[in-house]
């Protein structure tokens, strides 16, 4: 296609059928793997032993061999664990590759710890939330560095589980299953508690602009994919310059115009561009007020900045930035700034999603009735696309427990090729979430925030599983079903 392109002068675009997606897209989340604890006498836990045996397809991916890497280093979870051993080896198999999708290893590696943990609360006779509680790592342990190598900058994390079990009215629960087995339903409740590494890795620049007209242009080298980086950007250059929005124009990934920047992944894009961001957006109404006060013949330290000028506080004396901009000492050096943040260490977000289900003994069939989710990602910017981020992760992760399923028969021939045989969750299948924060502010980033983009996709697989094995527990039935739970193998089970 490239060289298609270049010889004809014109852009070209290979525009693919859904089964050819299929086919040749990589996939994700493909690992069998096995893991063991040993606890002392009262319970703590003493060493936690993984073998993890990671799908890579065909043939290796970008990320391939990264993925389950990762994921080892998160194997601990947000537990107090003295000792851990894993190992994972990538096998070439004749699927399609499989690379990086949401979370890529951490929502594997929350998966294994937390359904440890309730088999490990099962087989003991205790209460779940009694395990996790006396194995935390408690919040004046932090920083606490891992055995796996991350080093947790703070959390609380028996808080947000508490939190969580009481929006979801988990005391009230027994009365809850004893009405549906009247009915004819088993219900279950489960939790997950997680925790993951985002925000790392090389450092972000970001320029910030006063134009001509004074307003504001921002160049970033991430680009969005719909997460609303333009509005996330736009609110940080506005905290610092009091511009409105629509005054501030956001420019990503742009070649032309942006000299480097290491695109989007990982959460990574608020914690390390966003700092950069602010940053430079802090040192542009610097400059600002440095040009205004000469013009305004008073001192920086007696000017404020407010609603597009520069004025001296307390009066009426001001100048807008478009003045700014044409006066002579407004050079280009002044009215641009650039700014590179590298993070010291990555972020470590965190918290608990509660599910509680209802599976009909006849079909099979899971009915989410009730999702709480209590998160703690540091200091948030903009609420309601915080919220947007945990509800599309959760419904990835519902997905992913209860329905979507990539199948190949013996001789490497895909089975599931459209959407006729590949279930998507969609509307129906997912509750209406209980959403709330329970914030710890990141002592590590530069804007105290954490990441929130992938953390919905991992708690929300563990908690969805726990409460159907609970369900299935709770009916006497066997326990030990793996991802995805369909219908086609509850029934089997409950029958």
């Amino acid at each position: 296609m490239l060289t298609a392109a270049e010889k004809l002068k014109r852009p070209i675009a290979w525009v693919a059928e859904r089964t050819e997606h299929f086919l040749a897209d990589t996939h994700g989340r493909a690992n069998l793997a096995t893991a063991t604890m040993a606890l002392d006498a009262k319970g703590k836990f003493l060493g936690l032993r993984v073998n993890l045996d990671a799908d890579m397809g065909a043939m290796l991916s970008q990320y391939g061999p990264f993925i389950p890497w990762v994921g080892t280093t998160m194997t601990s979870g947000c537990y107090d664990i003295p000792a851990v051993h894993v190992v994972f080896r990538g096998v070439l198999t004749h699927t399609t590759p499989v690379d990086a999708y949401r979370g890529a290893g951490r929502p594997e590696a929350a998966y294994l710890i937390e359904r440890l943990v309730d088999e490990i609360a099962l087989r003991t006779g205790r209460k779940p939330e009694a395990v996790r509680t006396q194995n935390f790592v408690k919040p004046k342990q932090m920083p606490y560095k891992t055995q796996t190598g991350p080093t947790y900058d703070s959390g609380e994390f028996e808080g947000h589980m508490r939190q969580a079990m009481m929006r979801a009215d988990w005391a009230g629960f027994p009365a809850r299953a004893r009405k549906a087995a009247k009915a004819g339903k088993l219900r279950g409740i489960g939790l997950a508690c997680y925790i993951e590494a985002c925000g790392g890795g090389g450092p972000e620049s970001a320029w910030v602009t006063i134009e001509a007209d004074g307003s504001a242009t921002v160049k970033i080298g991430t680009q969005s994919n719909g997460q609303g980086h333009e509005t996330a950007y736009a609110q940080l250059v506005s905290q610092e310059l009091d511009l409105p929005l629509d005054k501030i124009k956001v420019l990503q990934g742009d070649t032309d115009q942006i000299e480097h920047g290491s695109g989007t992944g990982g959460s990574r894009s608020i914690p390390v561009g966003g700092a950069a961001l602010a940053h430079a957006s802090r040192t542009l109404a610097d400059n600002l007020r440095k040009l205004a006060a000469d013009k305004l013949e008073t001192a920086v330290s007696d000017l404020q900045i407010a609603a597009g000028k520069v004025m001296i506080a307390g009066t009426d004396k001001a100048l807008s930035f478009a003045e700014i901009a044409a006066l002579p000492g407004a050079t280009a050096a002044m009215l641009t700034v650039k700014d590179t943040w590298k993070p010291p260490e990555a972020t470590y977000p965190n918290g608990t999603h509660v599910a509680e289900v209802e599976i009909d003994a006849d079909t099979g069939a899971t009915r989410i009735v009730n999702y709480c989710v209590v998160d703690d990602f540091g200091d948030v910017l903009n609420p309601l696309m915080l919220a947007g981020q945990v509800h599309g992760g959760a419904v990835q992760g519902i997905g992913q427990a209860l329905m979507e399923e990539v199948r190949f028969d013996a001789e490497g021939q895909m089975l599931t090729a459209s959407f006729m045989d590949y279930a998507m969750p969609r509307a129906a299948d997912v509750p209406s979430f209980s959403f709330e924060t329970r914030n710890v502010r990141c002592v590590t980033n530069a804007l105290g925030v954490k990441g929130a983009g992938e953390a919905g996709a991992i708690g929300a697989c563990p908690a969805v599983m726990n409460a159907l094995v609970d369900a299935l527990r709770r009916a006497g039935k066997p326990t030990c079903i793996d991802m995805p739970a369909t219908p086609a193998k509850l029934r089997k089970l409950i029958a």
